[in-house]
């Protein structure tokens, strides 16, 4: 892909309370290039979750542009608006949260194979990105047999098992100690570098996002 895999333009959200609207983001205009990785910091409040849930078309934007992988969003919700966003989404956004949100009634590799089948791949190398991602002993358990680190490694194999064109990872290393942090970031990055693809990172770990290529610090952008 030519240009920025995601590109904003003149993008603001705000949010009603107390019958007054409170501004989280404004004019916001970044672009983040293949290989690129973007990390988003900023205190508690600063709109870091918000703007990675406007980035994959869970919420709105009230003003402003995002495209992705070719596709543009403008802030009018047209007709057809979440089915286009749900189709990116199936197919070229892979998000990574806090928790590694991995179906409990399925085995690591059969969370892994379904995220390929919902993005239309059938290559059948589930297993292969498990081993990649250090988990492929434990493809068979369920999640609630394996240890925090492992399932948020099994969550890292879901997402580049689908070949996304951009990453969105949302403190993904928030609710693990600092050795298993360290593993499961030494191999985001390093798998993403391989791929190629983009990474918009929201943390508050200063060490992860001096990690990235560029810094966004939305602290007192509103």
């Amino acid at each position: 892909m030519s240009g920025p895999v995601l590109a904003t333009e003149g993008l603001s959200k705000g949010f009603i309370s107390g019958g007054q609207r409170l501004p989280v983001l404004s004019g916001l205009t970044l672009g983040v290039l293949p290989g690129e990785s973007l990390a988003v910091v900023g205190r508690s409040g600063s709109g870091k979750s918000t703007l990675l849930n406007l980035l994959c078309g869970l919420q709105r934007a009230d003003e402003g542009v995002i495209t992705v992988a070719g596709e543009s969003f403008d802030s009018s919700g047209n007709r057809g608006f979440a089915t286009r966003w749900a189709e990116l989404r199936r197919r070229s956004i892979g998000v990574v949260f806090q928790d590694a949100n991995l179906m409990p009634a399925l085995s690591l590799v059969e969370n892994v194979r379904l995220r390929t089948h919902l993005a239309g791949l059938t290559g059948g190398d589930e297993r292969d990105w498990l081993e990649r991602l250090g988990v492929g002993a434990e493809a068979d358990r369920y999640p609630d047999q394996v240890s925090g680190g492992q399932a948020q490694r099994a969550a890292l194999a879901m997402v580049f098992a689908m070949s996304p064109a951009l990453i969105l990872a949302d403190e993904p290393t928030g609710s693990l100690d600092r050795h298993t942090a360290d593993e499961v970031a030494e191999c985001l990055f390093d798998m993403q570098a391989n791929n190629g693809c983009a990474l918009v990172l929201a943390t508050h770990d200063r060490e992860l996002a001096g990690r990235c290529d560029h810094l966004l610090d939305l602290s007192g952008t509103h």
